[in-house]
C-alpha cells in the first residue's frame, strides 16, 4: 500500500467515523435531550419531536443520497464529501450550544429539528462518497480490503460515541451530566471536524472521475440516468432487495437491537449493557477487514449471503441465550408464569408507531403495550364483542378501561393506576423489575454479542466494494448511495417499531426477530438467484 493510498483511506475513514459519531451521540442522548427541549411543551412540540427522530434518522437519508450523489457525479467525489462533513460537524456542534426550551420556548425544538434534518441529509451523502472515493483509488485486486476500512467506521463511530458519553457521565456525575454535561460530547466534535476537513482538503480527486471529466464523459443528469433507464434502475432494485435490505437488518439487529434488548427487554443496567456492547464492537471490528480482504479472494456475494443465512438460523437461539445468561429470573418467569390477556380481537390494534404520535387507548391496547414494555410473556384469549379487556396474572384478574373518550388528565390518572396494579401483580407472579447484576454471566453475554457483531462484519465488510462495482462510473455515486440508504435508513431503521408491534401482538418477546429473519430470507433468495458476482473489473473502464 502506497503512502497516497494510506492517506486516501485515512481521510475517508476518519471523516466517516466522525459523521457516524455525530449521528450516534444524538441517539445515545435522545432521552436527555427530550427532557431539555420537549418537556412541558404543548402537543405540537411533541409531534415535532417524533417527526424529528423519524425524519432525521430514517426518511431523510435517501434524500441526502440523491442530493449529494448527484453533486458527486456532477462536480466530484472529493467536493461532495467535504461538504457533507462540514454540514454534519457544524450541525452537531450547534446542538451542543442550542438553548433549551426553558430559555427560548418552541424555537428550541424547531431549530433542533432543522439541525437533525441537516445531519440526516449529510449522512445520506457521506457514505457513498467515501466508498466510491476509496474504491476508485484502490487496485482492482484489493478493492474489498481497501473499502472495508470504510465499513469499520459505523461500528467505530458507535463505539466512540458510547465511550465518550459513558466517560463524560462517569467523570461529571449523573446530576451535572443531566444538567449540562450532556452537551460535552457534542461540543468536542468540533475538534474532530477541524482535523477531518483539513485532511480531506489535501486530497486529490479520484482518478476515475478525473479521467471522465477530462474526456467530457460526465453525466449531465445522473438522477435521470440512474432511475430513468431500466438497465440502471434494475441494478438499483437488485442492490436494494438482494443486498442492502438484508445487510441493514443484520447490522441493526447485531448492534442496536441487541443493545435495546439488553436494556429495555432484559432490564440490564444501561452502563453495563453499553460496556458489553462496546467490548463486542471492539473485538469484532477487525473482522470487517478480514471479510473485506477475503472477498477479494472468493468474491463478495458468498460472504454476504452466508452472513444472512447464519442470521436466519441463529437469531432465536442467540437472543434466548442472552436472556438465559443476562436475566435467568426472567427466563424462569417466561417458562413457568404465563399471563393471559382476554380481549375482543377487534378491539386490539397493531401497535406500529414509527413516529411516536399514535395513541393506543383501547383496553386491549393498554394491556398489551404494558406487557410488551415489561417483557411479560402473555397468551391471547378471545372475548365477545363489548368485553372490557382484562389480564389474568396468577389468581388475579385486572380489568383495563376504554380510554378513547376520556379527557387527557383523567386518562393519565387511570392509566397510572392501571399500570401500578399490573406492575405489582407481575412482580408477585415472578417477573423481575431488572436484571440482577450478580446473576449475569458476563463472559457468555459478551460472546453472544460478539457473535452477533461478527455477522454484521460478514454482511457489511464486502458490501461497499460490491455496490461500487455494480454501477457505471458516470452515475456510481448516485446509484449506489440510494439503495444503501433506503436499505439502512428504512429497512433497518424500521426494525425497532416493527419488532415492538410484533411483540405487543403476539405476547412473545422474541417474535420481534421475525422481521429481520424475513428480510434476510428475501435478500438471500433474491441475492442468490438474481445478483451477479462483481468481478475485479477496472473501474476506470465502466
Amino acid at each position: 500500500m502506497t503512502h497516497e493510498e494510506r492517506r486516501v483511506i485515512l481521510a475517508s475513514s476518519m471523516g466517516t467515523v466522525f459523521e457516524w459519531y455525530d449521528f450516534y451521540v444524538y441517539g445515545s442522548l435522545a432521552a436527555v435531550i427530550a427532557r431539555h427541549f420537549f418537556s412541558g411543551l404543548n402537543p405540537t412540540a411533541g409531534f415535532i419531536f417524533a417527526l424529528l427522530t423519524f425524519a432525521a434518522g430514517f426518511a431523510v437519508r435517501p434524500f441526502g443520497a440523491l442530493v449529494f450523489g448527484r453533486l458527486g457525479d456532477l462536480v466530484g467525489r472529493k467536493y461532495a464529501f467535504v461538504v457533507t462533513i462540514l454540514i454534519m460537524g457544524l450541525s452537531t456542534f450547534l446542538v451542543g450550544v442550542l438553548p433549551s426550551s426553558a430559555s427560548i420556548g418552541t424555537a428550541a425544538p424547531m431549530i433542533l429539528l432543522g439541525l437533525r434534518l441537516l445531519q440526516g441529509l449529510a449522512l445520506g451523502g457521506e457514505y457513498g462518497g467515501a466508498a466510491v472515493y476509496v474504491a476508485e483509488h484502490a487496485p482492482n485486486h484489493r478493492r474489498g480490503f481497501f473499502t472495508s476500512w470504510i465499513q469499520t467506521t459505523a461500528t467505530t463511530g458507535m463505539f466512540l460515541s458510547l465511550v465518550v458519553v459513558l466517560g463524560t457521565r462517569v467523570t461529571l456525575g449523573s446530576e451535572a451530566f443531566e444538567s449540562w454535561g450532556w452537551r460535552v460530547p457534542f461540543l468536542i466534535s468540533v475538534f474532530l471536524l477541524v482535523i477531518s476537513v483539513w485532511i480531506r482538503l489535501r486530497l486529490h480527486e479520484s482518478p476515475a472521475f478525473t479521467r471522465m471529466k477530462s474526456e467530457g464523459l460526465l453525466s449531465r443528469a445522473p438522477i435521470k440516468e440512474a432511475f430513468g433507464r431500466w438497465r440502471n434502475l434494475r441494478l438499483i432494485l437488485l442492490a436494494l432487495v438482494g443486498l442492502t435490505a438484508g445487510q441493514a437488518v443484520v447490522w441493526y439487529t447485531g448492534q442496536f437491537y441487541a443493545l435495546y434488548f439488553l436494556t429495555e427487554t432484559l432490564g440490564v443496567d444501561a452502563n453495563i449493557a453499553n460496556i458489553l456492547v462496546a467490548l463486542a464492537l471492539l473485538l469484532a471490528c477487525p473482522f470487517f477487514l478480514v471479510f473485506g480482504a477475503l472477498s477479494d479472494r472468493i468474491g463478495r456475494k458468498p460472504i454476504i449471503m452466508a452472513g444472512c443465512l447464519i442470521a436466519i438460523l441463529t437469531y432465536f437461539p442467540v437472543f434466548k441465550g442472552l436472556t438465559h445468561f443476562a436475566n435467568p429470573a426472567l427466563e424462569r418467569a417466561h417458562a413457568n408464569a404465563p399471563v393471559y390477556v382476554v380481549a375482543n380481537p377487534a378491539n386490539c390494534s397493531l401497535q406500529f408507531n414509527p413516529v411516536g404520535i399514535a395513541a393506543f387507548t383501547s383496553s386491549c391496547d393498554l394491556l398489551k403495550s404494558f406487557m410488551a414494555e415489561n417483557s411479560v410473556h402473555y397468551i391471547n384469549r378471545s372475548a365477545p364483542a363489548g368485553t372490557i379487556a382484562y389480564a389474568l396474572v396468577g389468581d388475579q384478574r385486572i380489568e383495563a378501561f376504554e380510554g378513547g373518550h376520556l379527557a387527557r388528565a383523567e386518562f393519565a390518572r387511570r392509566d397510572v393506576a392501571l399500570q401500578g396494579r399490573l406492575r405489582e401483580a407481575i412482580r408477585a407472579h415472578g417477573y423481575p423489575a431488572y436484571a440482577d447484576p450478580t446473576q449475569i454471566n458476563y463472559v457468555m453475554v459478551l460472546l453472544l454479542l460478539f457473535f452477533l457483531v461478527l455477522q454484521v462484519t460478514m454482511v457489511y465488510g464486502p458490501i461497499a466494494a460490491m455496490l461500487v462495482e455494480m454501477f457505471p462510473t458516470r452515475i456510481r455515486y448516485t446509484s449506489m448511495s440510494v439503495p444503501y440508504h433506503i436499505g439502512n435508513g428504512w429497512f433497518g431503521g424500521f426494525l425497532p417499531p416493527i419488532a415492538f408491534a410484533t411483540v405487543a401482538t403476539t405476547g412473545n418477546m422474541y417474535d420481534g426477530l421475525w422481521y429481520p429473519i424475513i428480510v434476510c430470507t428475501m435478500t438471500l433468495v433474491v441475492g442468490l438467484l438474481f445478483v451477479k458476482e462483481t468481478p475485479h473489473q477496472d473501474l476506470n473502464a465502466i
